[in-house]
């Protein structure tokens, strides 16, 4: 960790000594941060390596609805409202197959396959037995229940080890922060919206999904609960969304910015408090890391069981509406 530690260092003190400008580290964090379609090595003391740019796939939905135009920051493809449909890929695309690689390799290589051995062996095989006895034990059975818990555990788990490993590659010097990137944090949030959503319509039925939408008020009171009732589905998604989004890109803006006070300030002998602090936040990501991604799927696991909650809820209202009539009659004829 001191290696990389110093090599991240090294990289910074490179870029900013290649631009010869102080006001250039506000510039050198963003462009560590933000997508792009340019893949660079950056080596110390001298300028990056630019790999080059992958090609724009740009897929028009109407005739010359990709065409370049003028603005006033240059020329600017035109976006999906306009016609254009940008599949181009990015330095976080690339991450995220490279996550889903990695994920797929470890699972493969440290997974029990041998199946007359109940008890895994090596540390590696007992690490992920036991993260996936937790995500199913812990997470899916608590909050959706023993019934319906296995159900969701084989997503969760894809959640929780693809979230990890985005989140750990971005801690690889020349390796970028997919979990940093608005568009990857709310598909992942869409996935577990429409898990959620298709959770509930099973349990208790569409009719009983579209009825819980009411809220159980008078009728009059719809069209104030209703629109509540929907704002509170899409209130979810958003909440995970940006929880991961922030605190992923925040730790990494807060390291660079302490290496980056090096050379706001312009003596050497700032390093000698700004490396140990940023030293100690890279080692605060790394903790980030696991409890980012054990958020995620413990947030995702809770809307799931709230979601298939609906359905007893509506059965036991169905239950108390049989037992009712059946337990007044008896009395009344009691009497």
């Amino acid at each position: 960790m001191r290696k990389a530690m110093v090599l991240f260092a090294s990289l910074f003190a490179a870029t900013a000594w290649a631009a010869g400008s102080e006001d250039d580290v506000p510039g050198y964090i963003l462009h560590h941060v933000v997508d792009s379609p340019s893949f660079e090595i950056e080596v110390p003391l001298s300028a990056p390596i630019h790999l080059g740019e992958i090609p724009p796939i740009h897929i028009p939905l109407k005739a010359d609805g990709c065409a370049l135009r003028m603005t006033d920051h240059g020329q600017e493809v035109p976006g999906l409202t306009e016609g254009c449909l940008d599949l181009s890929i990015t330095k976080h695309t690339v991450m995220m197959w490279l996550a889903a690689l990695l994920l797929m390799a470890t699972l493969f290589i440290w997974s029990n396959r041998d199946k007359t051995k109940l008890v895994p062996r090596g540390a590696g095989a007992n690490l992920i037995e036991m993260l996936v006895l937790f995500v199913r034990d812990e997470l899916a059975i608590k909050n959706i229940g023993k019934e319906e818990g296995p159900r969701y555990v084989p997503y969760l788990l894809t959640a929780f080890f693809f979230v990890l490993f985005m989140n750990l590659l971005g801690l690889v010097p020349w390796m970028a922060t997919a979990t940093g990137n608005l568009a990857v944090t709310a598909s992942l949030a869409l996935c577990t919206f429409v898990i959620t959503q298709a959770a509930g319509i099973r349990a208790a039925g569409l009719g009983g999904y579209l009825k819980h939408l009411t809220g159980g008020v008078a009728p009059w009171l719809w069209p104030i609960m209703i629109p509540v009732e929907v704002l509170g589905l899409f209130t979810k998604p958003f909440a995970l969304t940006m929880r991961l989004f922030a605190n992923m890109l925040a730790g990494h803006i807060v390291l660079f910015f302490l290496l980056g006070l090096i050379f706001i300030l312009g003596h050497p002998a700032v390093a000698l408090v700004s490396v140990p602090f940023a030293f100690a936040i890279y080692l605060l990501e790394l903790f980030v890391a696991f409890v980012q991604a054990y958020v995620f799927t413990m947030l995702s696991a809770l809307f799931i069981g709230m979601s298939v909650a609906m359905g007893h809820h509506h059965d036991d209202h169905g239950h108390e509406s049989e037992v009712g009539p059946s337990h007044d009659h008896g009395k009344a004829h009691h009497v």
